[in-house]
């Protein structure tokens, strides 16, 4: 909200009109807020499946949630902040010793549960990232029936391509959930250095931010370029798409390493 130019994805005069890969990179940040938000009301402030939720982080929930693009009656920047204002009260509350009721449990169930939507959000982005050069993929949201003996089942195969003119938008909004998430994550690593040092997964961790922050160097071509796969030209995408996959690689080991390590 306060970095320069302020938030533009609901700007309705220019140069904000004109501009597309601010205000997806603003909304990849935005999506990783959304789901810290909602694990920190459901699981890291609560004890227990039947505790009962903190009342500041249930007004923060819904304010994230708010459409990104709402100019005004109300617009975008007051809902968020009204849920950083509630994000604010929680953290004073929880570190006032005289405040009994802000809680925050620090444990390896709570951590592995958001891990599981990182690593969700990460997968999805990967595929979106290769589709910018398209390729044949199959189809795994159809319904399979169950084949006749001796048989296999049949698959089928689709051709999937991200829209010249929305290549550009999916790297910025990977880019800015990499680069939230990266933040996020080193204040993971100190919030449960004692369940990451337990299950030896604090190298893990780091292994994450270190890919995540790969994604971030600066890009010195004018414009997001697609090249194919092995061509001349470079594919900005598929290398970002390699950070990314890389990234969600090593939170599927740091899950099992917090299940079993």
């Amino acid at each position: 909200l306060n970095k320069p130019g302020g938030y533009i994805s609901n700007d309705r005069f220019p140069p904000g009109l004109w501009m597309d890969n601010m205000p997806s990179w603003e909304y990849g940040v935005l999506v990783q807020v959304r789901d810290l938000t909602r694990a920190l009301r459901k699981d890291f402030a609560r004890s227990q499946s039947q505790s009962a939720e903190d009342a500041d982080l249930a007004k923060a929930e819904p304010r994230f949630n708010f459409d990104n693009k709402s100019w005004v009656l109300p617009s975008s920047e007051s809902e968020y902040q009204e849920g950083i204002n509630s994000l604010s009260r929680y953290q004073a509350r929880l570190s006032d010793p005289e405040q009994k009721s802000a809680l925050f449990y620090a444990r390896a169930d709570n951590l592995n549960n958001w891990l599981g939507d990182v690593g969700t959000r990460l997968g999805s982005l990967s595929q979106r990232l290769s589709a910018s050069v398209g390729r044949v993929k199959l189809n795994t949201a159809l319904k399979t029936e169950t084949p006749a003996p001796g048989q296999s089942p049949q698959v089928d195969e689709e051709v999937v391509e991200t829209p010249w003119m929305q290549i550009d938008n999916v790297f910025y909004e990977a880019r800015g959930q990499a680069w939230a998430l990266s933040h996020l994550l080193r204040a993971i690593e100190v919030d449960f250095a004692d369940v990451l040092a337990k299950k030896n997964a604090t190298v893990s961790v780091r292994q994450i931010i270190r890919e995540l922050e790969a994604s971030q160097e600066p890009i010195w071509s004018p414009m997001i370029l697609n090249g194919s796969g092995f061509g001349v030209l470079a594919n900005h995408s598929l290398v970002m798409a390699n950070y990314i996959s890389r990234a969600n690689a090593a939170v599927i080991d740091l899950r099992q390493l917090l299940n079993q390590g």
